[in-house]
């Protein structure tokens, strides 16, 4: 079909269908995909290709949640299906923003158990938004406590909230088991396969509207890179074509016009990529041969260099200091661990991570990185240490703003689900954190959902406390939805910690001696060094001591192999909760091999200088 418009000449591609999979984190988008890559014979039948397919980097394997964008691409009938993947967690609500722009409907799962949770919220407003046409599916209908009806309900008031044109309240419902690839019309057709999905997305999903006359127009949304080809761009095409050796115009978010040329244009095939001669308006592509290309630059004809809209995309919330180690151990351990590789390094992540923010610190060593959430930035770090980087960073610190001569600090919907007998121990640890309860709902058979607004320097370190107190018996999830002035100090619960007094190698009789004054972060054999935090004090104040002294050797009756049994399996932290552990005057020294607890004065004499000069 055909539309002219002055000198443009417009069609319908129905060969074509781009849609993004959003939902919140654990509710089974890529468990979704996998089933779309398997019924749609993208593999051998003998091909081995396990689960998650879509969640190729180690990280996201290790955590089980997906951490980048992703696009892949289905063959149905004649039609091809784009699917954009994209992350749960709030955290990385920056990469779904910018890929959103790529699709013309959106899958929205939800849980026959959890129902709409605060990253719902968040996509299906983006998607509605960018006019997005969303297809609802409840996934997970053959859990035992599933409740398939409240859920509708209360996503269907969740589009009565967001919802701004009358016709988005019109959208098909499908009830899914992603694990075992099965989607139905209703929950009890007997269905066994996705086939219903498949024509859900080509009958619900329009089919882009082209310009393939006009000059060259497209987007970068993401980017990729491979020893081979060098930088790739990715994108969607909205306007003309483009082939290889290409003359390009490459408009900066700044509005410089730079000159370049397309080497190899690829299009997506199911996990990989396929050389093209030629991609039209409609395709999701990927360009090679432009290395200086970043995220948010229009790639246009040279001869017509129109600038689409920057992406825009939600302020950070959190800040923290990186800098280069200085523990009497560094440089031991890690690979790259100067203030220039470190610099390097960091700002290398801004053209791919574009909720990031990075600006120089106090000093040459010291770098401020802001971003989404602890999640964000942990897992920037635990990149970093995992490609041999070493470094020392600060407990996160929320970013305020002033307005009308006022500080105002961001604010989180967060949302627990837990069990009745926990909701008096979780309310009055989140009140402390000056949360307000918003909603709270029983289910009738003791489980409770609580709604609380809360600012987000208060979510920092809950979520350790909150496992502890429900003694794993819940789940909590949080979302930014705006500004109000500064509510307070919020005082800390945490206890003193217990220092080394020297450095050496931990003994146990040393550890024993700790542990009558607290609980210990190491084993016997680990090293120390002085100002290095070993455990956490049963006091609120600090207190030093010597875990590396040794049993005096005038008694010579075996009395070691008895201490040995007494020790008490030490606390291991992870980087998260080490992040979360930490006050203001420690830091966390991050290594490829260890993460350590320190303060931040290592001897007792500058501590004690510092309080005194408070």
């Amino acid at each position: 079909m055909e539309r002219t418009d002055g000198a443009s000449t417009t069609r319908v591609r129905e060969d074509i269908r781009n849609v993004a999979i959003i939902a919140h984190v654990d509710h089974g988008k890529t468990t979704l995909v996998d089933g779309l890559l398997k019924q749609s014979k993208v593999f051998r039948e003998n091909q081995q290709v396990g689960e998650l397919i879509m969640d190729s980097n180690e990280l996201e394997r290790e955590r089980g949640i997906t951490i980048l964008a992703k696009n892949t691409a289905i063959h149905y009938k004649d039609v091809k299906i784009n699917i954009i993947d994209t992350p749960g967690h709030a955290d990385f609500g920056g990469e779904v923003e910018r890929v959103l722009n790529m699709a013309d409907g959106c899958l929205l799962l939800v849980d026959a158990v959890e129902g709409p949770m605060p990253q719902t919220r968040f996509v299906l407003r983006k998607a509605f938004d960018l006019g997005l046409r969303p297809i609802v599916i409840i996934n997970k209908i053959d859990r035992r406590d599933a409740r398939i009806e409240q859920v509708l309900s209360w996503t269907q008031d969740l589009f009565l909230e967001m919802a701004t044109r009358d016709d988005q309240l019109d959208f098909p419902v499908l009830y899914a088991i992603a694990r075992e690839g099965i989607a139905r019309l209703d929950p009890n057709d007997g269905n066994m396969d996705l086939a219903p999905l498949f024509e859900a997305i080509i009958q619900n999903v329009p089919a882009p509207v082209v310009d393939e006359d006009g000059p060259f127009q497209m987007q970068v949304t993401t980017l990729d890179y491979d020893d081979y080809k060098g930088k790739y761009a990715i994108g969607r095409i909205t306007r003309g074509k483009v082939r290889p050796n290409m003359a390009l115009a490459r408009i900066t978010r700044d509005g410089d016009v730079l000159r370049g040329r397309s080497t190899y244009v690829f299009t997506f095939d199911g996990l990989g990529r396929r050389e093209v001669e030629e991609a039209t308006a409609g395709d999701i592509i990927a360009l090679a041969g432009l290395d200086t290309v970043n995220i948010s630059d229009t790639l246009t004809d040279p001869e017509a260099p129109e600038a689409l809209p920057s992406i825009a995309i939600e302020e950070p919330t959190l800040k923290m200091t990186f800098g280069v180690n200085t523990s009497p151990v560094a440089g031991r351990e890690g690979k790259w661990s100067t203030s220039r590789q470190l610099r390097a390094r960091l700002y290398r992540e801004l053209e791919t991570n574009v909720s990031l923010r990075v600006e120089d610190g106090a000093s040459a060593d010291e770098f401020i990185v802001s971003g989404r959430g602890e999640l964000h930035l942990a897992v920037l770090i635990e990149t970093m240490r995992r490609e041999g980087y070493e470094l020392q960073v600060s407990r996160p610190e929320v970013i305020t703003h002033e307005e009308n001569g006022h500080t105002v600090e961001p604010i989180e919907r967060l949302v627990i689900d837990t069990r009745e007998e926990y909701v008096g121990a979780v309310t009055e640890n989140v009140a402390r954190r000056k949360a307000r309860l918003a909603n709270m709902v029983y289910d009738g058979v003791g489980n409770v959902r609580l709604e609380y607004e809360i600012p987000t320097r208060g979510l920092i370190g809950l979520r350790n406390e909150f496992l502890t107190l429900t003694q794993g018996n819940g789940a909590m999830a949080s979302m930014l939805t705006g500004y109000e002035p500064w509510l307070g100090t919020i005082g800390s619960a945490r206890n003193g910690v217990l220092i080394a007094s020297e450095g050496g190698v931990a003994v146990t009789y040393g550890l024993n001696n700790a542990q009558a004054r607290g609980q210990t972060f190491i084993d016997p054999g680990t090293p120390v060094y002085e100002g290095m935090i070993v455990g956490l004090n049963a006091r609120p104040d600090d207190m030093v001591v010597n875990v590396c002294k040794e049993k005096k050797q005038s008694n010579v009756r075996s009395s070691t192999a008895d201490i040995a049994v007494r020790l008490s399996p030490p606390i291991k932290l992870s980087l998260e909760q080490s992040l979360d552990f930490i006050n203001s005057d420690e830091l966390v020294e991050v290594t490829p091999r260890n993460i350590r607890l320190r303060k931040r004065l290592l001897t007792q004499h500058e501590r004690s200088r510092a309080k005194d000069a408070e």
